[in-house]
């Protein structure tokens, strides 16, 4: 064999390896691009991007069971025990006028009566560039600490607004609609002058004051019912104060309207103590002048609020409440009764 045959048969067996390796050959597929959810860290814990935009979008709600005790409006019960299932959804997203953010609030109340199952939706809302936009709670929805005040009779509208966020400082205007509200339910006799009845066309302006200072905050409320020519006015002042919070308020009205219909003035207090890491507790007291805006007929409340966290997650609300009204046999607004509630909660 010569040289020049053994370069030919290696150059023949190369080839058939190579041809028998090419017939074999698997040739693997492109992945399909796949997109995971991303934190979102921009605006807080809990959100993420919505896949394929720069929307970040967080889902939270709470799970409650109440029990609450006191003679109802009907006078037919003493107690009833509901549950109620709340869903929040925040989206927010940066653009060239600042932060576009909107709200969706679900929610469903399971009781033992025939409304008691229906879910409705709770608030909807966007805001930018310091303006808001529809159905959410007013200004008017803020109290103090505890559940014993009544500082507000309607505070959810229909409703276009403007908030200055200065920080410390804040100040804000809102235009509220206030179709179809009612003043609220009372025993009490038709020649009283303690309720008013629904408006198809009512508006409602409202403005807003509020400055903090080290541990104090001063918040300062108008509000204009322009169907019915009435108006009130509200302040609230809170102060850390020892181991807890300090709260006063005060609120009074020309005659009955859809922002406060209570009462023709009220001062109201309360002390938010912090006892442990995991326990507060509210002892609060409120006062009303001319009741139901009958004049001479006062009425005072008292109450203690305690809650306790549990768990990451999961807390428990206890409330009673006194309330006692002047000369209650001859106008019939409700004398002296009892009442308050026994809450679970699991928040997410």
């Amino acid at each position: 064999m010569n040289i020049k045959s053994l370069l030919l048969g290696s150059a023949a067996a190369l080839a058939a390896v190579s041809g028998a390796q090419a017939a074999d050959a698997i040739v693997a597929a492109e992945p399909e691009p796949m997109e995971y959810v991303r934190v979102c860290d921009a605006f807080g814990t809990g959100y993420f991007y919505i896949p394929g935009t720069e929307t970040c979008l967080k889902i939270g709600g709470y799970v409650r069971f109440q029990t609450n005790f006191g003679r109802d409006k009907s006078g037919t019960s003493d107690w009833d025990t509901f549950t109620r299932g709340q869903l929040q959804f925040d989206a927010k997203n940066d653009t060239e006028l600042g932060t576009l953010e909107s709200t969706i609030v679900l929610q469903t109340n399971a009781d033992n009566t025939n409304d008691g199952g229906s879910t409705f939706l709770d608030t909807a809302s966007f805001a930018i560039a310091g303006f808001k936009f529809g159905y959410y709670y007013s200004w008017w929805d803020d109290g103090i600490a505890g559940e014993t005040d009544a500082l507000a009779t309607n505070t959810l509208f229909n409703s276009i607004s403007y908030t200055y966020d200065g920080g410390a400082f804040k100040a804000g205007i809102s235009v509220d609609e206030l179709e179809g509200l009612n003043g609220p339910i009372r025993l009490v006799g038709p020649q009283l002058p303690n309720s008013f009845n629904a408006h198809d066309n009512g508006v409602g302006v409202a403005a807003m004051l509020s400055g903090s200072v080290g541990g104090v905050t001063a918040t300062l409320l108008g509000a204009y019912d322009t169907e019915r020519e009435e108006g009130a006015i509200r302040a609230i002042l809170s102060a850390e104060l020892g181991a807890g919070t300090f709260n006063l308020a005060g609120v009074w009205a020309s005659d009955p309207n859809a922002y406060y219909n209570e009462s023709e003035w009220t001062v109201a207090a309360s002390y938010e103590f912090k006892a442990t890491d995991k326990l507060t507790i509210t002892p609060a007291a409120q006062y009303f002048g001319d009741y139901a805006f009958i004049n001479g007929v006062d009425a005072w409340r008292v109450g203690l609020t305690a809650g306790y966290q549990i768990t990451d997650g999961l807390k428990a609300l206890a409330t009673v409440q006194y309330q006692d009204v002047d000369d209650s046999n001859r106008f019939n607004v409700g004398g002296d009764e009892t009442s308050g509630f026994l809450r679970l909660q699991r928040d997410f």
